[in-house]
Parts: C-alpha cells; sequence; structure tokens
C-alpha cells in the first residue's frame, strides 16, 4: 500500500465495540468489494469496502471478515479469509498478503484461505442463533450493480433457509459515525495532502488554463504524497459550470473575469477529506464577486459555531437556513418582505443555496450514520454553504472540515487558505 501501517489497535477495538452490540450468538460476516470490470478485459483500480476495512484494515480483494463472539472455541470468535496466492498471481499482479502480514495488520490470529470459507463457515452457522448479514443502506445510494455482499446474502439464505437473520448496517452506522484518535489523525492527513494540491494550483491558474488541467495537478499532488486516489470525482467548474452542483466534467476553457470552483480531496489509507474553494481564473475578485464570497464565508463561520454535541440536524438546517436568509438580502437577491410571508416548507433561499449545509465524513466522503442522532464529540462534518447565482453566471461554495469535541468545533482544515485577500495574495507571488 502507499500509505504508511496503521496501528492494529484501532481494527482491534473496533471489533471489540461492534462484538458488544451483537446479540448472544450472532454471527456477522463482512465481504470485501469486487474488481469492477470495464470492458474487453479491462478493470477498475481496487477500493474496499469501507466496513470491512474499518474492522480489520485489509485492503485486498476476495476477503471475508467473519465474527462469532460466543464460539465456545476461541479461535473461531474472529476469522479471516484471504485470497491465497499462487506463482502465477505472483508473476501478473503481484505480491498479495500471507496470513502472517494479514494477522499483523488485522490483529486477528486465525486467518485462513478463502477457498476454505464454505467447510469453514458451516460448522459456524450451525452453532449460531442468528446470521448477521452486511449491506449498504445510505439514503443517496442508488444500487444497480450487484455487490459481493448481496451475492453472499442469496447464498447464505438459500444455504441456511431456516436461521433467523440480521442487518449490520445500523450497528456500523452507529460505530463509524464516532471518530476515533487514529481515525482523526487519518482524516488530517488526507486534508494535509489536499492543502498542498490547493496551494499548488492557486500557482497554477490563470485565464487560458483548461479545467483538467487544474485537475491534473492535482492529482499529481496526491499521489506523490501517499494518496490513493481522489475521495471522490473532483469537481472544477469555472464560469456558468460552478452553477452546476456536481459538475465533473472538466472539460471548459477558464476565461478571464471568472470564477472557478474547486470541489475536491485526497483520501489517505481509505480516509477522506473534502473541501471546496472557489477562486477567481485572473487572480483578482471583482467587487461583486467578493461580496458574495464573504457573504458565503460568514454563513460558514456562523454555521461551524453551530456544530457542537447535542444540536439535531433539523435544528442546524433551521439555524443555517435563517443565517443564509439574511445574508441573502444583504446580497439584494431576495427581499425582507418577501421572505417573511415565505411558505415555511419552501425556504425562498432555495432558490440560491439548495443543497445541505454538512455531511459526515469518514472512510466514505459521504459517511454513514444515523441522520436523526444528535451531534456527538469525535463526529466530523464537512461545513459547505454556498450561493449560486444562474442569472450572474457565477457560484460560490467554500467546505470545510469540522471535528466535534466537548470543548467547541475544531476546523480540520484551518491551513488551508479561504480568507479572499489571502487567496489573492498566493496567487499573485
Amino acid at each position: 500500500m502507499k500509505y504508511e501501517p496503521i496501528d492494529p489497535h484501532l481494527f482491534i477495538e473496533n471489533r471489540n465495540r461492534l462484538k458488544a452490540l451483537l446479540e448472544p450468538g450472532a454471527l456477522a460476516v463482512f465481504n470485501s468489494n469486487d474488481i469492477l470490470p470495464t470492458n474487453a478485459d479491462g478493470l477498475r483500480r481496487f477500493i474496499q469496502n469501507s466496513d470491512l476495512f474499518y474492522l480489520s484494515g485489509i485492503d485486498q480483494e476476495e476477503s471475508i471478515l467473519v465474527l462469532f463472539p460466543d464460539s465456545p472455541d476461541p479461535a473461531q470468535r474472529e476469522i479471516l479469509f484471504i485470497q491465497e496466492t499462487s506463482d502465477a498471481i505472483a508473476t501478473w499482479q503481484g505480491d498479495k498478503y500471507t496470513q502472517e502480514q494479514a494477522s499483523l495488520i488485522s490483529g486477528i490470529q486465525t486467518v485462513h484461505w478463502v477457498h476454505e470459507f464454505t467447510r469453514v463457515f458451516k460448522g459456524l452457522a450451525f452453532d449460531a442463533r442468528s446470521i448477521w448479514l452486511n449491506s449498504n443502506e445510505h439514503l443517496r445510494a442508488e444500487v444497480v450493480v450487484e455487490s459481493r455482499d448481496m451475492r453472499f446474502v442469496a447464498w447464505c439464505k438459500n444455504a441456511f433457509p431456516l436461521h433467523r437473520y440480521e442487518r449490520l448496517a445500523p450497528l456500523m452506522h452507529h460505530l463509524r459515525a464516532v471518530k476515533s484518535p487514529i481515525e482523526i489523525d487519518l482524516i488530517r492527513r488526507a486534508i494535509h495532502i489536499t492543502e498542498s494540491a490547493f496551494r499548488r494550483v492557486l500557482k497554477f491558474i490563470k485565464p487560458g488554463i483548461w479545467e483538467f488541467e487544474i485537475e491534473a495537478e492535482i492529482t499529481h499532488e496526491f499521489l506523490k504524497n501517499r494518496s490513493n486516489r481522489s475521495a471522490f470525482l473532483p469537481i472544477m467548474a469555472s464560469g456558468p459550470h460552478s452553477c452546476v452542483l456536481h459538475y465533473e466534467k472538466n472539460n471548459r476553457q477558464c476565461q478571464a473575469g471568472e470564477l472557478i470552483l474547486m470541489d475536491f480531496g485526497a483520501e489517505y489509507a481509505n480516509y477522506a477529506s473534502d473541501v471546496t474553494r472557489t477562486v477567481p481564473v485572473s487572480g483578482r475578485f471583482s467587487p461583486r464577486q467578493k461580496a458574495v464570497y464573504n457573504a458565503v464565508l460568514q454563513v460558514q463561520r456562523a454555521a461551524t459555531r453551530l456544530l457542537i454535541p447535542g444540536v439535531t440536524m433539523t435544528e442546524y438546517l433551521k439555524n443555517v437556513g435563517h443565517i443564509m436568509e439574511a445574508e441573502l438580502i444583504n446580497l439584494g437577491l431576495l427581499e425582507s418582505d418577501a421572505v417573511k410571508n415565505q411558505p415555511e416548507n419552501a425556504p425562498l433561499y432555495k432558490r440560491y443555496f439548495m443543497h445541505g449545509i454538512s455531511h459526515l465524513l469518514g472512510i466514505d466522503v459521504h459517511d454513514v450514520g444515523n441522520r436523526y442522532r444528535p451531534f456527538e464529540a469525535g463526529m466530523v462534518f464537512t461545513c459547505e454553504p454556498g450561493i449560486y447565482i444562474r442569472e450572474e453566471g457565477f457560484g460560490i461554495r467554500l467546505e470545510n472540515d469540522i471535528l466535534i469535541t466537548a470543548d467547541g468545533p475544531v476546523n480540520l482544515t484551518a491551513d488551508i487558505p479561504v480568507e479572499p485577500e489571502e487567496i489573492e495574495e498566493l496567487m499573485t507571488i
């Protein structure tokens, strides 16, 4: 792996926390992701299943984790199955984990080859009271490709039709929402790489540059700093494209006087960062651009102060909406009388700020968690207000990554320039 070794105590503790939530006699199974095909014999780069990585640190395809905390045999309470290598695999693909390496990474003592899974699992299943299976449960997920987890669900229910089945996803969402100190350090590392990339492109952006050239500079900085990839498809949105929320084509030439909205983030050891900055292509904001920029910055500062333990997402969104309304009125985009008389379920600010303000961040860039759970220390949220003025041809979004603590919010992205004057200065050095 490109990233440096992770303390296995992270994965040991994560498994212990999950086992404490399982009911007596539970048998839990987690599968790795598939390597996805393209066309002909082409393959995508492998990205591990987030839950399996969270519990084991294993970053390799064809891996299975089985937890059976109440097994009478201590050697069967945690079992890892990995792909057995061969001379042919070593020649064509390179090294795979040995059983000893997998044990050191995960802290799991019992490691089998994956071809032994069916034989071993049958004995465990007959001793279990219930089987707990994993799935990708996310409100924004559109699952159109059958995953290894879902194929296993079908196989398992066919092989053991009389067993009682339970969902692991709610437990994993509960656990993963609160980050441990090791996880926060990994997120910080990803953010630091993202900072390096942003500072690099500030000196590169100028009229005539193509959006994909900016993306290339960012990708280069990621890879040379031990990041495997972008944490998500980067957005390099110049001019009118800055009003397209999920613009990902990155194929337009930047013009003088325009803004470019850059939403990007490095991953490090599978942990994500997520940062947005909007900068002037020519190195200077126009008065109108700066006024809108400062309004977004004011909303972000006020919203960040609300990211404290005990607040609910519903309360947070309502308060941010009121803050945004005031800024839009000051910019002349909304009228105060119209805002006073607006329908409660159709606020006028949504015309200019139509997306959410925050999402959880972790192994997944839109990390899992319960949307009704009050904020807790250890959660990491983005804070990303924006104002998009289609009739004026530009949009501005600013996004930071915020750690919730008992002593108040901590801006993990504090070293990434955001003040308009600092950005202008760095672009002209």
